[in-house]
């Protein structure tokens, strides 16, 4: 089974993005295949009828791309692995997940091949950490995670368990997930969405210095909604590119102040920064001059299956023995 040319495959259908990832035996990303869901001009996101419909349009585009690789490269799978819900929580479920339920359980009954189920949490979590030390052995051990993304604010410590990661949610934003505050600003100016990358860009023309920056953050805990009434001020008073470096001065100084705080009550263990927000590097920056942090390039930040294909090869590999 330590042949190469076998492999692990993972689907993460979120509300952004319609993603499919093949993982190596000896636990490398192969292929990290996205497809973006479309959003109207001045709109917000997708209500989860619409990012459905999305991601069934996309299957057939994303199955021929996968099997194409596949081909090409002479890989067999051998198991697969499907983001089932966004975390852990009971009450956790999103419509738009049983569209990767559908694809992972479809594609292994066909190769007659095992799947597995993570989350949509697990996987950006296991993403961050391949891209940021090239594998998944710090997973090993007790550890911290931010999840920062349009649809979570997370601060999560990491246990390792048999076969998954135990993730208790042990603080966060309170309000408004900091991905949303970028795209509610964002789509204000008129930016197309989702708005990190034209947040991120206009933020650059900016090069006077920020002043008053009111945070609200209580040990563990922040209130983000704050951040979007004073970004309306400053984009009515100073126009575009201040309103976009004062949306991300905001958001570093909270996720600052928090990993200050976070590191106080842990002082020893290392802290993965993972979603589609760290993927700005503007924020990322500020954050990395800190000890024993993580960070995942862009690619490995933003919604993928990476982490999912990667957490499958993990388990096939506990389950039968396979030595990487």
């Amino acid at each position: 089974m330590a042949d190469k040319n076998y492999c692990t495959v993972g689907f993460d259908t979120s509300n952004y993005t319609t993603s499919a990832a093949v993982c190596s035996l000896d636990g490398n990303v192969l292929l990290n295949l996205k497809l973006p869901l479309p959003v109207k001009p001045g709109e917000r996101g997708l209500r989860q009828s619409d990012a459905v419909y999305a991601h069934v349009k996309n299957q057939p585009q994303l199955m021929t791309l996968l099997s194409r690789f596949l081909r090409e490269n002479r890989l067999t799978p051998i198991a697969a692995a499907y983001s089932a819900s966004p975390t852990t929580g009971e009450a956790s479920f999103m419509p738009c997940f049983m569209c990767g339920k559908a694809f992972a359980e479809t594609f292994s009954a066909a190769l007659s091949i095992p799947v597995y189920p993570y989350t949509h949490q697990e996987g950006h979590i296991a993403a961050a950490v391949y891209s940021a030390t090239g594998s998944l052995d710090m997973m090993e051990k007790k550890m911290l995670a931010f999840h920062v993304s349009g649809g979570t604010t997370d601060i999560l410590l990491c246990t390792p368990d048999k076969h998954r990661t135990a993730i208790t949610r042990i603080g966060g934003s309170n309000d408004l997930h900091a991905g949303q505050l970028i795209d509610r600003i964002g789509v204000m100016m008129n930016m197309p969405f989702p708005c990190g990358v034209h947040i991120e860009n206009a933020a650059l023309e900016y090069t006077d210095n920020i002043k008053s920056i009111k945070i609200s953050v209580e040990g563990l805990n922040c209130n983000l909604s704050g951040g979007e009434n004073s970004a309306i001020k400053v984009y009515k008073e100073y126009g575009t590119s201040a309103c976009a470096r004062f949306t991300l001065a905001f958001i570093e100084k909270t996720l600052d102040t928090l990993s200050k705080n976070l590191r106080e009550k842990y002082p020893d263990l290392p802290i993965v920064y993972s979603g589609g927000v760290m993927s700005n590097k503007y924020i990322s920056s500020c954050l990395a001059k800190r000890n024993r942090t993580y960070f995942a390039s862009p690619a490995f930040s933003a919604d993928n299956a990476a982490g999912i294909a990667l957490l499958a090869c993990k388990r096939f590999n506990q389950a039968f023995g396979v030595n990487k």
